[in-house]
Protein backbone atom coordinates (compact mmCIF):
# COMPACT_ATOMS: atom_id res chain seq x y z
CA UNK A 1 0.00 0.00 0.00
CA UNK A 2 1.51 3.40 -1.03
CA UNK A 3 2.98 5.29 1.77
CA UNK A 4 3.60 2.03 4.21
CA UNK A 5 7.59 1.85 4.52
CA UNK A 6 6.80 -1.46 6.66
CA UNK A 7 5.15 -3.90 7.99
CA UNK A 8 5.40 -5.20 11.85
CA UNK A 9 4.67 -9.12 12.12
CA UNK A 10 5.33 -11.36 15.22
CA UNK A 11 4.97 -15.19 15.52
CA UNK A 12 0.85 -16.55 13.94
CA UNK A 13 0.23 -13.05 12.66
CA UNK A 14 -1.80 -12.40 9.42
CA UNK A 15 -0.31 -10.09 6.78
CA UNK A 16 -2.80 -7.59 7.05
CA UNK A 17 -1.64 -6.64 2.98
CA UNK A 18 -2.29 -10.04 2.13
CA UNK A 19 -3.59 -8.98 -1.67
CA UNK A 20 -0.55 -6.68 -2.49
CA UNK A 21 2.92 -7.10 -3.16
CA UNK A 22 3.40 -6.56 0.46
CA UNK A 23 2.18 -9.94 0.84
CA UNK A 24 4.29 -11.43 -1.99
CA UNK A 25 7.75 -9.87 0.08
CA UNK A 26 6.41 -11.08 3.34
CA UNK A 27 6.15 -14.51 2.16
CA UNK A 28 9.63 -14.14 0.41
CA UNK A 29 11.38 -12.50 3.69
CA UNK A 30 10.14 -14.33 6.19
CA UNK A 31 11.77 -17.47 7.72
CA UNK A 32 9.20 -20.85 7.69
CA UNK A 33 10.34 -21.58 11.23
CA UNK A 34 8.77 -20.09 14.05
CA UNK A 35 9.46 -16.43 15.80
CA UNK A 36 9.49 -15.30 18.99
CA UNK A 37 9.98 -12.31 18.31
CA UNK A 38 9.00 -9.08 16.10
CA UNK A 39 10.04 -8.71 12.66
CA UNK A 40 10.45 -5.74 10.43
CA UNK A 41 9.85 -6.36 6.98
CA UNK A 42 11.58 -2.72 5.53
CA UNK A 43 9.52 -2.15 1.55
CA UNK A 44 12.12 -0.32 0.56
CA UNK A 45 14.84 -2.06 0.55
CA UNK A 46 13.40 -5.36 1.18
CA UNK A 47 15.32 -6.84 4.36
CA UNK A 48 14.35 -7.84 7.22
CA UNK A 49 15.44 -6.51 10.87
CA UNK A 50 14.80 -7.77 13.92
CA UNK A 51 13.42 -5.77 16.46
CA UNK A 52 13.33 -7.18 20.19
CA UNK A 53 10.15 -7.15 22.32
CA UNK A 54 9.79 -3.91 24.41
CA UNK A 55 12.16 -1.71 22.27
CA UNK A 56 11.23 1.93 20.99
CA UNK A 57 8.67 1.86 17.81
CA UNK A 58 6.74 -1.65 19.35
CA UNK A 59 3.30 -1.61 20.62
CA UNK A 60 4.56 -1.20 23.80
CA UNK A 61 5.00 2.26 23.14
CA UNK A 62 2.45 3.30 20.35
CA UNK A 63 -0.78 2.80 20.41
CA UNK A 64 -0.88 2.42 16.96
CA UNK A 65 1.61 2.95 14.33
CA UNK A 66 0.41 3.67 10.31
CA UNK A 67 3.93 4.05 8.38
CA UNK A 68 6.26 6.91 10.26
CA UNK A 69 3.09 8.12 12.01
CA UNK A 70 2.45 7.16 15.80
CA UNK A 71 0.37 8.23 18.77
CA UNK A 72 2.12 8.41 22.67
CA UNK A 73 0.35 5.84 24.82
CA UNK A 74 1.50 8.40 27.47
CA UNK A 75 0.05 11.33 26.35
CA UNK A 76 -1.83 10.80 23.33
CA UNK A 77 0.23 12.66 21.57
CA UNK A 78 1.03 12.16 17.44
CA UNK A 79 4.29 11.30 16.96
CA UNK A 80 6.52 11.30 13.48
CA UNK A 81 10.04 9.00 13.78
CA UNK A 82 9.60 9.47 17.15
CA UNK A 83 9.16 13.02 17.28
CA UNK A 84 6.28 14.73 18.87
CA UNK A 85 3.76 16.98 16.83
CA UNK A 86 4.93 19.62 19.36
CA UNK A 87 8.47 19.57 18.80
CA UNK A 88 8.09 19.24 14.89
CA UNK A 89 6.09 22.00 14.41
CA UNK A 90 7.66 24.39 16.36
CA UNK A 91 11.33 23.46 14.44
CA UNK A 92 9.39 23.93 11.19
CA UNK A 93 8.42 27.52 12.62
CA UNK A 94 12.07 28.20 13.54
CA UNK A 95 13.59 26.96 10.65
CA UNK A 96 11.30 28.31 8.04
CA UNK A 97 11.83 31.96 10.46
CA UNK A 98 15.36 31.68 9.67
CA UNK A 99 15.58 30.16 5.90
CA UNK A 100 13.08 33.10 4.36
CA UNK A 101 15.03 35.63 6.85
CA UNK A 102 18.13 34.83 5.19
CA UNK A 103 17.11 34.26 1.71
CA UNK A 104 15.75 38.25 2.16
CA UNK A 105 19.44 39.10 2.09
CA UNK A 106 20.22 37.87 -1.25
CA UNK A 107 19.87 39.49 -4.31
CA UNK A 108 17.27 38.88 -6.66
CA UNK A 109 18.12 37.23 -10.22
CA UNK A 110 17.39 34.75 -12.45
CA UNK A 111 16.92 31.01 -11.55
CA UNK A 112 19.83 28.74 -13.06
CA UNK A 113 20.15 25.07 -13.30
CA UNK A 114 22.36 24.69 -10.25
CA UNK A 115 20.09 26.44 -8.23
CA UNK A 116 17.75 23.10 -8.02
CA UNK A 117 19.95 21.09 -6.37
CA UNK A 118 21.12 23.44 -3.49
CA UNK A 119 20.39 22.38 0.28
CA UNK A 120 21.74 25.11 2.66
CA UNK A 121 21.43 23.99 6.26
CA UNK A 122 21.55 25.46 9.78
CA UNK A 123 22.23 24.24 12.98
CA UNK A 124 19.28 24.71 16.14
CA UNK A 125 20.59 24.38 19.60
CA UNK A 126 18.41 24.49 22.74
CA UNK A 127 20.57 27.35 24.10
CA UNK A 128 20.55 29.49 20.77
CA UNK A 129 23.56 30.58 18.79
CA UNK A 130 24.66 33.73 16.94
CA UNK A 131 22.43 32.81 14.08
CA UNK A 132 19.55 31.12 16.15
CA UNK A 133 17.74 31.77 19.02
CA UNK A 134 17.18 29.76 22.58
CA UNK A 135 14.17 27.04 22.08
CA UNK A 136 13.06 24.22 24.24
CA UNK A 137 13.40 21.53 22.18
CA UNK A 138 15.69 19.13 21.60
CA UNK A 139 18.55 20.36 19.43
CA UNK A 140 17.72 19.97 15.75
CA UNK A 141 19.68 20.26 12.19
CA UNK A 142 17.14 22.24 9.74
CA UNK A 143 17.70 22.29 5.95
CA UNK A 144 16.07 24.27 3.03
CA UNK A 145 16.03 22.09 -0.73
CA UNK A 146 16.99 24.41 -3.50
CA UNK A 147 15.83 28.08 -1.84
CA UNK A 148 16.53 30.10 -4.63
CA UNK A 149 13.85 27.80 -7.08
CA UNK A 150 11.15 28.10 -4.52
CA UNK A 151 11.31 31.40 -3.92
CA UNK A 152 10.69 32.12 -7.58
CA UNK A 153 7.81 29.73 -7.58
CA UNK A 154 6.40 31.61 -4.35
CA UNK A 155 6.55 35.24 -6.48
CA UNK A 156 5.13 33.60 -9.61
CA UNK A 157 2.00 32.63 -7.41
CA UNK A 158 1.55 36.25 -5.69
CA UNK A 159 3.06 35.26 -2.63
CA UNK A 160 4.97 37.61 -0.56
CA UNK A 161 8.09 36.97 2.00
CA UNK A 162 5.91 38.31 5.22
CA UNK A 163 2.85 37.29 3.44
CA UNK A 164 3.99 33.68 3.32
CA UNK A 165 6.03 34.21 7.38
CA UNK A 166 2.99 35.79 8.91
CA UNK A 167 0.71 32.35 7.41
CA UNK A 168 3.05 29.84 9.00
CA UNK A 169 4.80 31.30 11.57
CA UNK A 170 2.90 33.86 13.57
CA UNK A 171 0.32 31.29 15.13
CA UNK A 172 0.68 27.68 15.62
CA UNK A 173 0.03 25.10 13.08
CA UNK A 174 -2.99 23.02 13.24
CA UNK A 175 -2.76 19.49 12.73
CA UNK A 176 -5.46 17.80 10.41
CA UNK A 177 -6.58 14.84 12.91
CA UNK A 178 -7.91 13.18 9.37
CA UNK A 179 -4.39 12.65 7.65
CA UNK A 180 -5.55 9.69 5.98
CA UNK A 181 -3.53 6.13 5.17
CA UNK A 182 -0.28 7.31 4.00
CA UNK A 183 1.52 7.78 7.59
CA UNK A 184 1.91 10.98 6.63
CA UNK A 185 1.61 14.08 9.29
CA UNK A 186 -0.64 17.36 7.69
CA UNK A 187 -0.54 20.61 8.92
CA UNK A 188 -2.77 23.73 7.87
CA UNK A 189 -1.64 27.47 8.29
CA UNK A 190 -3.54 29.09 10.51
CA UNK A 191 -5.39 31.22 7.74
CA UNK A 192 -6.22 27.98 6.15
CA UNK A 193 -3.57 29.18 2.96
CA UNK A 194 -0.91 26.15 3.19
CA UNK A 195 -0.69 22.68 3.94
CA UNK A 196 2.44 20.89 5.36
CA UNK A 197 3.33 17.29 4.78
CA UNK A 198 5.80 14.82 5.46
CA UNK A 199 7.03 12.70 2.88
CA UNK A 200 9.36 10.04 2.36
CA UNK A 201 12.45 10.26 1.50
CA UNK A 202 11.76 9.09 -1.90
CA UNK A 203 9.51 10.97 -2.70
CA UNK A 204 11.47 14.42 -1.27
CA UNK A 205 13.89 12.57 -3.57
CA UNK A 206 11.44 12.41 -6.44
CA UNK A 207 10.66 16.21 -6.25
CA UNK A 208 13.99 17.29 -6.36
CA UNK A 209 14.38 15.36 -9.51
CA UNK A 210 11.04 16.90 -10.79
CA UNK A 211 12.04 20.77 -10.10
CA UNK A 212 13.57 21.96 -13.31
CA UNK A 213 10.57 20.55 -15.36
CA UNK A 214 8.28 21.62 -12.71
CA UNK A 215 9.70 25.12 -12.87
CA UNK A 216 9.49 24.81 -16.87
CA UNK A 217 5.34 23.73 -16.73
CA UNK A 218 4.48 26.54 -14.29
CA UNK A 219 6.14 29.54 -16.80
CA UNK A 220 4.00 28.00 -19.37
CA UNK A 221 0.65 26.85 -17.90
CA UNK A 222 -0.90 28.53 -15.02
CA UNK A 223 -3.87 26.66 -15.85
CA UNK A 224 -2.98 23.91 -13.80
CA UNK A 225 -4.55 20.80 -11.32
CA UNK A 226 -1.60 19.92 -9.79
CA UNK A 227 -0.37 20.57 -6.17
CA UNK A 228 1.74 24.25 -5.97
CA UNK A 229 4.90 24.01 -4.24
CA UNK A 230 6.01 26.35 -1.98
CA UNK A 231 9.06 25.02 -0.05
CA UNK A 232 10.85 21.87 0.40
CA UNK A 233 12.57 21.26 4.10
CA UNK A 234 13.69 19.07 6.19
CA UNK A 235 14.07 18.81 9.89
CA UNK A 236 16.93 16.14 11.19
CA UNK A 237 16.10 14.76 14.85
CA UNK A 238 16.38 12.36 17.40
CA UNK A 239 18.91 10.70 14.26
CA UNK A 240 15.86 11.20 11.79
CA UNK A 241 15.28 12.82 8.90
CA UNK A 242 11.73 14.54 8.37
CA UNK A 243 11.22 15.70 5.04
CA UNK A 244 8.52 18.23 4.58
CA UNK A 245 7.08 19.59 1.58
CA UNK A 246 4.77 23.28 1.75
CA UNK A 247 1.92 23.11 -0.95
CA UNK A 248 -1.46 24.99 -1.55
CA UNK A 249 -4.76 24.33 0.64
CA UNK A 250 -7.03 22.75 -1.63
CA UNK A 251 -10.12 22.37 0.46
CA UNK A 252 -10.55 25.67 2.83
CA UNK A 253 -11.94 25.16 6.13
CA UNK A 254 -14.17 28.56 6.25
CA UNK A 255 -16.52 26.41 3.31
CA UNK A 256 -18.17 23.42 5.21
CA UNK A 257 -17.45 20.33 2.53
CA UNK A 258 -20.51 18.27 2.83
CA UNK A 259 -19.14 15.51 0.45
CA UNK A 260 -15.44 14.84 0.14
CA UNK A 261 -13.93 12.60 -2.54
CA UNK A 262 -10.28 10.78 -3.53
CA UNK A 263 -10.89 9.55 -7.04
CA UNK A 264 -8.28 7.59 -9.27
CA UNK A 265 -9.99 5.98 -12.18
CA UNK A 266 -10.15 2.73 -10.25
CA UNK A 267 -12.49 0.57 -8.74
CA UNK A 268 -10.55 -1.94 -7.20
CA UNK A 269 -10.85 -1.86 -3.90
CA UNK A 270 -12.04 1.80 -4.22
CA UNK A 271 -14.48 1.90 -1.70
CA UNK A 272 -14.11 3.84 1.67
CA UNK A 273 -13.84 1.64 4.27
CA UNK A 274 -16.46 1.10 7.67
CA UNK A 275 -13.84 3.19 9.65
CA UNK A 276 -13.23 5.89 7.01
CA UNK A 277 -17.52 6.21 6.86
CA UNK A 278 -17.76 6.68 10.64
CA UNK A 279 -15.97 9.99 10.46
CA UNK A 280 -18.09 13.55 10.25
CA UNK A 281 -17.13 13.97 6.68
CA UNK A 282 -15.41 10.55 5.64
CA UNK A 283 -12.99 10.51 2.21
CA UNK A 284 -15.05 8.36 -0.25
CA UNK A 285 -13.84 6.91 -3.33
CA UNK A 286 -14.21 5.96 -7.09
CA UNK A 287 -16.88 3.22 -6.17
CA UNK A 288 -18.79 5.13 -3.67
CA UNK A 289 -18.85 7.81 -6.18
CA UNK A 290 -20.43 5.78 -8.64
CA UNK A 291 -23.14 4.73 -6.37
CA UNK A 292 -24.29 7.64 -4.72
CA UNK A 293 -23.69 9.93 -7.80
CA UNK A 294 -24.81 7.87 -10.89
CA UNK A 295 -25.44 11.02 -12.87
CA UNK A 296 -22.03 12.48 -12.10
CA UNK A 297 -21.50 16.16 -11.66
CA UNK A 298 -23.24 18.57 -14.20
CA UNK A 299 -20.76 21.72 -15.12
CA UNK A 300 -21.81 24.43 -17.42
CA UNK A 301 -20.35 24.14 -20.99
CA UNK A 302 -17.60 26.52 -20.84
CA UNK A 303 -16.45 25.31 -17.45
CA UNK A 304 -16.90 21.62 -18.71
CA UNK A 305 -14.37 22.09 -21.46
CA UNK A 306 -11.96 24.33 -19.19
CA UNK A 307 -11.40 21.79 -17.02
CA UNK A 308 -11.11 18.40 -18.78
CA UNK A 309 -8.77 20.53 -21.58
CA UNK A 310 -6.73 21.46 -17.97
CA UNK A 311 -6.95 17.57 -16.62
CA UNK A 312 -5.87 16.26 -20.26
CA UNK A 313 -2.58 19.01 -20.13
CA UNK A 314 -1.93 17.78 -16.67
CA UNK A 315 -2.22 14.13 -17.85
CA UNK A 316 -0.01 14.70 -20.21
CA UNK A 317 2.98 16.60 -18.12
CA UNK A 318 2.64 13.53 -15.41
CA UNK A 319 2.82 10.85 -18.04
CA UNK A 320 5.91 12.49 -19.25
CA UNK A 321 7.62 12.16 -16.10
CA UNK A 322 6.11 8.53 -15.77
CA UNK A 323 4.28 9.50 -12.52
CA UNK A 324 1.59 7.63 -11.57
CA UNK A 325 -1.06 6.68 -8.62
CA UNK A 326 -2.15 10.23 -8.43
CA UNK A 327 -5.62 11.34 -7.32
CA UNK A 328 -8.33 13.41 -7.97
CA UNK A 329 -9.27 15.39 -4.38
CA UNK A 330 -12.41 16.63 -4.67
CA UNK A 331 -14.92 18.78 -1.54
CA UNK A 332 -18.03 19.17 -2.71
CA UNK A 333 -20.09 22.16 -0.56
CA UNK A 334 -23.78 21.95 -1.27
CA UNK A 335 -24.85 25.91 -0.92
CA UNK A 336 -28.57 24.99 -0.94
CA UNK A 337 -27.88 22.12 2.07
CA UNK A 338 -25.88 24.94 3.53
CA UNK A 339 -29.06 27.47 3.48
CA UNK A 340 -31.46 24.79 4.90
CA UNK A 341 -28.06 23.97 7.74
CA UNK A 342 -28.05 27.65 8.79
CA UNK A 343 -32.12 28.20 9.01
CA UNK A 344 -32.08 25.24 11.20
CA UNK A 345 -28.78 26.35 12.83
CA UNK A 346 -27.41 23.43 12.31
CA UNK A 347 -23.42 23.86 12.21
CA UNK A 348 -21.60 21.29 9.66
CA UNK A 349 -19.16 19.51 12.23
CA UNK A 350 -17.04 18.30 9.19
CA UNK A 351 -14.06 20.87 7.85
CA UNK A 352 -11.97 20.66 4.85
CA UNK A 353 -9.78 17.83 6.20
CA UNK A 354 -10.99 16.57 9.01
CA UNK A 355 -9.18 19.52 11.19
CA UNK A 356 -10.55 21.01 14.32
CA UNK A 357 -11.36 24.58 14.71
CA UNK A 358 -13.16 25.69 11.61
CA UNK A 359 -12.25 28.89 10.70
CA UNK A 360 -15.26 31.64 10.76
CA UNK A 361 -15.12 35.21 8.53
CA UNK A 362 -14.19 37.24 11.78
CA UNK A 363 -10.80 35.04 12.20
CA UNK A 364 -9.29 35.81 8.22
CA UNK A 365 -6.68 38.26 7.92
CA UNK A 366 -8.19 41.31 5.64
CA UNK A 367 -6.52 40.04 2.69
CA UNK A 368 -8.18 36.70 1.74
CA UNK A 369 -6.20 35.46 -0.65
CA UNK A 370 -2.30 35.56 -0.91
CA UNK A 371 -1.80 32.89 -3.46
CA UNK A 372 -2.49 33.46 -6.71
CA UNK A 373 -3.82 31.01 -9.47
CA UNK A 374 -4.66 28.62 -6.64
CA UNK A 375 -8.34 28.39 -6.47
CA UNK A 376 -10.12 25.63 -8.18
CA UNK A 377 -12.17 28.72 -10.64
CA UNK A 378 -8.50 29.84 -11.37
CA UNK A 379 -6.69 26.56 -11.72
CA UNK A 380 -9.26 25.98 -14.43
CA UNK A 381 -9.11 29.50 -15.67
CA UNK A 382 -5.29 29.72 -15.82
CA UNK A 383 -6.47 33.84 -14.97
CA UNK A 384 -5.90 34.99 -11.47
CA UNK A 385 -8.82 36.92 -9.82
CA UNK A 386 -7.20 38.73 -7.44
CA UNK A 387 -6.86 39.45 -3.61
CA UNK A 388 -10.37 38.69 -2.11
CA UNK A 389 -11.57 35.88 -4.44
CA UNK A 390 -12.87 33.96 -1.90
CA UNK A 391 -15.25 36.39 -1.23
CA UNK A 392 -16.83 36.51 -4.08
CA UNK A 393 -20.50 35.31 -2.80
CA UNK A 394 -21.20 33.39 -5.91
CA UNK A 395 -17.88 31.36 -6.35
CA UNK A 396 -15.65 31.17 -3.05
CA UNK A 397 -12.91 30.03 -5.26
CA UNK A 398 -15.35 26.65 -5.94
CA UNK A 399 -16.24 25.61 -9.71
CA UNK A 400 -19.98 26.03 -9.52
CA UNK A 401 -22.07 22.69 -10.46
CA UNK A 402 -25.21 20.88 -10.03
CA UNK A 403 -26.35 17.54 -9.19
CA UNK A 404 -29.33 15.38 -10.17
CA UNK A 405 -32.07 16.93 -8.10
CA UNK A 406 -30.57 20.22 -9.16
CA UNK A 407 -29.05 21.27 -6.09
CA UNK A 408 -27.07 24.33 -6.35
CA UNK A 409 -22.81 23.11 -5.88
CA UNK A 410 -19.55 24.50 -5.21
CA UNK A 411 -16.87 22.34 -6.34
CA UNK A 412 -12.88 22.23 -5.02
CA UNK A 413 -10.67 20.11 -6.73
CA UNK A 414 -6.79 19.36 -7.16
CA UNK A 415 -4.32 16.36 -8.21
CA UNK A 416 -2.93 14.96 -5.02
CA UNK A 417 0.10 12.65 -4.50
CA UNK A 418 2.12 13.10 -7.77
CA UNK A 419 5.59 11.69 -6.22
CA UNK A 420 4.61 8.32 -7.70
CA UNK A 421 7.23 7.31 -9.86
CA UNK A 422 6.63 4.13 -11.72
CA UNK A 423 9.76 2.67 -10.06
CA UNK A 424 10.40 -1.35 -9.63
CA UNK A 425 8.23 -1.63 -6.48
CA UNK A 426 5.10 -0.55 -8.60
CA UNK A 427 5.30 -2.63 -11.94
CA UNK A 428 5.63 -5.92 -8.64
CA UNK A 429 2.93 -4.25 -7.40
CA UNK A 430 0.88 -4.23 -10.53
CA UNK A 431 1.97 -7.56 -11.39
CA UNK A 432 1.37 -9.32 -8.53
CA UNK A 433 -2.42 -7.65 -8.20
CA UNK A 434 -2.94 -8.34 -11.82
CA UNK A 435 -2.41 -11.90 -11.11
CA UNK A 436 -5.45 -12.22 -8.95
CA UNK A 437 -7.58 -9.59 -10.20
CA UNK A 438 -8.31 -7.73 -13.47
CA UNK A 439 -5.08 -5.91 -13.86
CA UNK A 440 -7.28 -2.80 -15.84
CA UNK A 441 -9.11 -1.99 -12.73
CA UNK A 442 -5.93 -1.88 -9.98
CA UNK A 443 -4.74 1.58 -9.30
CA UNK A 444 -0.95 0.32 -9.92
CA UNK A 445 -0.74 0.61 -13.72
CA UNK A 446 1.92 1.81 -16.21
CA UNK A 447 1.85 6.09 -16.35
CA UNK A 448 0.19 6.03 -20.09
CA UNK A 449 -2.91 3.75 -18.92
CA UNK A 450 -3.16 5.38 -16.00
CA UNK A 451 -3.14 8.63 -17.07
CA UNK A 452 -5.98 7.65 -19.69
CA UNK A 453 -8.22 5.70 -17.41
CA UNK A 454 -7.96 8.84 -15.49
CA UNK A 455 -8.75 11.56 -17.48
CA UNK A 456 -12.09 8.83 -18.98
CA UNK A 457 -13.27 8.72 -15.64
CA UNK A 458 -13.19 12.11 -15.15
CA UNK A 459 -14.49 13.88 -17.85
CA UNK A 460 -17.41 10.58 -18.68
CA UNK A 461 -18.72 9.96 -15.19
CA UNK A 462 -17.22 12.18 -12.43
CA UNK A 463 -18.01 15.64 -14.69
CA UNK A 464 -20.79 15.97 -17.57
CA UNK A 465 -21.45 19.02 -19.62
CA UNK A 466 -25.53 20.62 -19.47
CA UNK A 467 -27.14 20.33 -22.17
CA UNK A 468 -26.43 23.88 -23.68
CA UNK A 469 -30.59 23.70 -25.06
CA UNK A 470 -31.68 23.18 -21.34
CA UNK A 471 -28.84 25.79 -20.33
CA UNK A 472 -30.21 27.99 -22.26
CA UNK A 473 -33.89 27.71 -22.75
CA UNK A 474 -34.34 26.72 -19.03
CA UNK A 475 -35.18 23.43 -17.47
CA UNK A 476 -37.44 20.49 -16.98
CA UNK A 477 -38.44 19.36 -13.21
CA UNK A 478 -40.31 16.62 -12.20
CA UNK A 479 -42.99 17.70 -9.38
CA UNK A 480 -45.65 14.96 -8.51
CA UNK A 481 -44.89 12.73 -11.48
CA UNK A 482 -45.75 15.80 -13.90
CA UNK A 483 -42.84 17.62 -16.11
CA UNK A 484 -42.72 21.34 -15.74
CA UNK A 485 -40.96 23.31 -17.46
CA UNK A 486 -39.05 26.48 -16.25
CA UNK A 487 -37.61 28.93 -17.91
CA UNK A 488 -34.49 30.18 -16.93
CA UNK A 489 -31.89 32.82 -18.64
CA UNK A 490 -28.95 31.00 -16.39
CA UNK A 491 -29.07 28.10 -14.07
CA UNK A 492 -29.39 31.22 -11.00
CA UNK A 493 -33.01 29.98 -10.14
CA UNK A 494 -32.15 26.37 -10.65
CA UNK A 495 -32.45 24.15 -7.86
CA UNK A 496 -34.34 26.68 -5.63
CA UNK A 497 -37.82 25.49 -6.55
CA UNK A 498 -39.92 23.02 -3.78
CA UNK A 499 -37.33 20.31 -2.44
CA UNK A 500 -37.86 16.83 -3.90
CA UNK A 501 -38.35 18.15 -7.46
CA UNK A 502 -35.80 16.33 -9.79
CA UNK A 503 -34.09 17.75 -12.70
CA UNK A 504 -34.69 16.34 -16.17
CA UNK A 505 -31.27 17.20 -17.72
CA UNK A 506 -30.30 14.50 -20.14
Amino acid sequence: MPGYSSINLSCGDVCPEADTVQAALCLLCLPAQKHTHHTTIDLDFCRVAPQMPGSSGTAQSMKKTIGHRGVETTTGETTYKKTTSSALKGAIQLGITHTVGSLSQKAERDVLMQDFVVVESIFFPSEGSNLTPAHHYSDFRFKTYAPIAFRYFRELFGIRPDDYLYSLCNEPLIELSNPGASGSLFYVSSDDEFIIKTVQHKEAEFLQKLLPGYFMNINQNKRTLLPKFYGLYCVQAGGKNIRIVVMNNLLPRIIPMHLKYDLKGSTYKRRASPKEREKAVPIYKDLDFIQDLPDGLLLEADNYNALCKTIQRDCLLLQSFKIMDYSLLMGIHNMDQASRERERGVSNSGDSAGSEGAVTPDQRRPQAQKSLYCTAMESIQGEARGKGALDSEDHMGGIPARNNKGERLLIYIGIIDILQSYRFIKKLEHSWKALVHDGDTVSVHRPGFYAERFQQFMCNTVFKKIPRKYACAGVFQYAKGNAVFIPSQNLSDYGRKRSGQRACLK
